[in-house]
């Protein structure tokens, strides 16, 4: 039989037992709600128009919620509103960062800017800007890839909203560009034009390859739709250093871009586990055009593909966490 003394003597180590398991990280962190919800809170994640964005920002948010027990809020933002949102208060999380030095002038303290906005480095992720043709027509036009030979070609590629030029299909407005000045600059004739979506141009170039059509297009890398149809990119003058300096003369290639993370400054100094997440996160182009492809191609849910990615990932997402 136990005395009062005695009881309280176990229900004393058990406390304890229960406290240093705790601070060691005992237990399943997964339903350990008052230490994750709590210490976590919310995370405001902007999801840009592109799959790819959304690949990596579903697969980060899944992580949060499943291991670190983060409320994640997912908002649909061009590039330049989710950097208002960082002033705002609206947006913690751009998950995938396209250069825009001349937003970093204006958000980012160390530019002279108003200090709500920084980079939490690298996401792994080399970013490819340009334009493309589909396989067919590299095949039938060879020198069609030098863009000293486009204006060649030029009457191939009218449509009714290009007129006597021809068409160079762009994708969303928001999206990063120069083409305009491009045409403009090495005195292409041809006409920029929206097709709207990264869906929309997609679609353009599966159809010109399908019925061997001409298409020129704005594309990029990462990207899982050249698994599907691998497109030729045209040979732009070289980028060097300075060349896009001046968004009205630029007369050469995009670079290559090391794609970051950009975070809200309160978000990175509120000690929130879930911005450690965000500052670790790195992976590579074939794992975003994996997850990509599950959502674009095969139909599933994004948080579906970021389950099947994280669970199939194991290492991968360890090496992220707190």
């Amino acid at each position: 039989m136990r005395t009062p003394r005695t009881s309280a003597l176990l229900a004393a180590v058990a406390l304890v037992s229960a406290l240093a398991l705790t601070a060691c990280g005992g237990g399943d962190i997964e339903n350990e709600d008052a230490a994750g919800g709590e210490e976590c809170g919310t995370i405001d994640m902007a999801i840009n128009p592109w799959v790819g964005y959304e690949a990596s920002a579903h697969v980060v948010g899944y992580v949060a919620e499943t291991k670190l027990g983060c409320t994640v809020n997912y908002k649909d933002l061009d590039e330049q509103v989710s950097w208002q949102g960082f002033g705002e208060g609206e947006v913690d999380v751009i998950i995938e960062n396209w250069g825009h030095p001349e937003l970093q002038k204006k958000y980012f303290e160390s530019k002279g800017g108003d200090g709500s906005a920084m980079s939490a480095g690298p996401n792994g992720n080399e970013g490819i800007i340009g334009w493309y043709l589909p396989p067919w027509m590299a095949e039938e036009y060879p020198d069609i890839t030098d863009w000293k030979n486009l204006n060649k070609y030029s009457e191939l590629f009218q449509t009714p909203e290009s007129g006597d030029k021809g068409t160079l299909y762009d994708g969303d407005p928001g999206f990063v560009t120069n083409d305009e000045a491009l045409v403009k600059n090495l005195d292409l004739d041809y006409e920029v034009v929206f097709a709207g979506s990264e869906n929309a141009l997609i679609e353009g170039f599966r159809k010109a390859e399908e019925n061997k059509t001409p298409y020129l297009g704005y594309f990029y890398e990462p990207q899982w739709f050249l698994s599907e149809v691998p497109l030729v990119k045209v040979e732009l003058p070289e980028y060097t250093e300075g060349c896009d300096a001046d968004p009205e003369e630029v007369a050469c290639d995009y670079p290559l871009y090391t794609l970051d993370k950009i975070v809200a400054t309160d978000f990175a100094e509120s000690g929130s586990p879930g911005y450690e997440l965000v500052e670790n996160f790195k992976w590579t182009n074939e794992d975003q055009n994996e997850v990509a492809k599950m959502i674009a191609s095969v139909g599933m849910d994004p948080e579906e593909a970021a389950q099947q990615w994280v669970e199939d990932n194991p290492d991968k997402v360890e090496a992220w966490l707190p």
